[in-house]
């Protein structure tokens, strides 16, 4: 059977075996008219006075006053440019209420990722904006001189957000709300936590306890520690207004969301909750899946491998391919390689009990391992076959899960085309038959075509 490739039209579609059973969620409704919603938004926002309204009360009590418009990195397609984009439209109500130039500052919310560079904000931001002169700064989580000391949270998390942030009189910020898998849903209060937050106020939010509650997963927002621990640190520092947006597969908009932040939020997370759950008829023996638009680097993989436990058989194999675009670093942070390294070296169990441990010293970006090890907790590390052009020339010893490299000809290893994809699923196939003695027609299949966007699931696997 053949299936559009997910990584872009430069690659070949892909060929897959005719009884794979191909998964995907409801395809959403788009709008038909994004930008006229957009401004509708703003007018008649969810539990809110519009965007207006709000910027010139800021005005009034301070003619001078500062905005600081929050914006995601470029780990999320949010529509930052073109008919769809919302970032414009919010520059645009600035400006027409009195705000000046000099006093907006639009903040990338990196989190503890890398800064991005000059031609990667080109890239993401519309056009306008970058002509605007209006100031783009990326937040730097390690920059102690530019955080403020907002006091502790209930659960003792030194709360350490943005100066520029916290010193704007108007806070506003945008963001895409898809499933996530720790924080129940991407969007609203993560803007600010952890996208403004300092390195240290990850310890608590992203630490072992947390990220092991059950309640810690895809589409779960009640009783959610991560997502309760967000929003609490968002509160503290405020949200005057929110402007979030849902899309379909090929990043459309389906929805946009603005007003209060937690309960535009939640509408959002409704939205989403309707199409995002797909079914399969058994767990699979070999689930098939891509890193999407999220997938730019190795760190960012988990995603759509943790997304796949729901249909993934218990010592089955995992397959997946992605396109680790990232400038900065394809694996990662060095944190996040030198905890991956644990894992590989110590297996899921003991890994887990020794980051559990009280003599552990935590390590930023080690949650993002922990979620790894949720997936190596169901199947052995070399269960996990993964490929990307870029990926396969830098792989090292400290990678769990096997190459997918090794499955092209010496001549696509060196020159992967458009079909190497196709090609590479091809060897992982025929290595599984070779390794579970099995033909191909006797091992059952899904194939995830919408990789970490969707929560794909069975009966059993819901009942666990």
């Amino acid at each position: 059977m053949k299936v559009s490739n997910p990584l872009g039209s430069q690659y070949d579609d892909l060929i897959l075996p005719d009884h794979t059973f191909s998964i995907r969620m409801q395809a959403p409704e788009t709008l038909s008219n994004a930008s006229k919603a957009i401004l509708d938004s703003f007018e008649n926002p969810i539990a809110s006075k519009s965007l207006k309204a709000i910027a010139l009360e800021k005005l009034k009590r301070n003619p001078l006053a500062k905005a600081a418009i929050i914006i995601s990195d470029n780990t999320r397609p949010v529509p930052y440019k073109g008919e769809e984009g919302i970032l414009l439209p919010v520059l645009e109500t600035l400006f027409s209420v009195g705000y000046m130039i000099e006093n907006i500052t639009i903040l990338i919310a990196t989190g503890t990722h890398r800064s991005m560079s000059k031609g990667e904000i080109a890239k993401m931001v519309d056009e306008r904006v970058l002509k605007s002169g209006v100031r783009i700064v990326n937040h730097d989580c390690k920059d102690e001189s530019n955080l403020v000391y907002l006091g502790d949270s209930s659960r003792g998390t030194r709360i350490m957000v943005n100066r520029i942030y916290v010193e704007a009189d108007l806070k506003i910020a945008t963001g895409l709300v898809e499933s996530h898998f720790m924080a129940g849903a991407s969007g609203g209060r993560k803007a600010v936590c952890p996208g403004l937050i300092g390195e240290g106020s990850t310890f608590v939010f992203h630490g072992v306890p947390l990220m092991a509650d059950r309640a810690s997963r895809d589409l779960n927002i009640k009783g959610n520690p991560v997502h309760e621990e967000s929003l609490e640190i968002a509160k503290v520092v405020g949200v005057d207004f929110l402007v979030n947006v849902t899309l379909d597969h090929a990043f459309h908009t389906t929805g946009v969301f603005s007003g209060d932040l937690d309960k535009a939020h939640l509408a959002a997370v409704a939205k989403i909750s309707e199409t995002v759950k797909a079914p399969a008829p058994k767990a699979a023996d070999i689930v098939i899946t891509h890193g999407g638009f999220v997938g730019m680097n190795h760190y960012q993989c988990a995603k759509c491998a943790v997304a796949s436990l729901g249909v993934l058989k218990k010592d089955g194999y995992l397959v997946i391919i992605a396109d680790t675009t990232d400038e900065g670093n394809v694996v990662g942070g060095i944190n996040y390689i030198t905890t991956l390294a644990l894992l590989k070296l110590q297996g899921a169990k003991g890994f887990l009990k020794t980051i559990g441990s009280p003599d552990w010293t935590f390590l930023p970006e080690q949650w993002q391992v922990q979620m790894w090890a949720k997936v190596f907790d169901r199947i052995d590390q070399d269960h996990m076959l993964l490929y990307s052009p870029s990926l396969g020339d830098i792989w090292w010893p400290g990678l769990p899960g096997i190459n997918g490299k090794r499955f092209l000809s010496e001549a696509d290893q060196s020159n992967p085309g458009p079909d190497c994809f196709t090609k590479m699923i091809e060897g992982a196939i025929q290595y599984i038959e070779e390794q579970t003695n099995k033909s191909i027609e006797d091992l059952s299949i899904v194939y995830v075509s919408d990789g970490p966007y969707v929560i794909p699931y069975t009966e059993e696997s819901l009942e666990k």
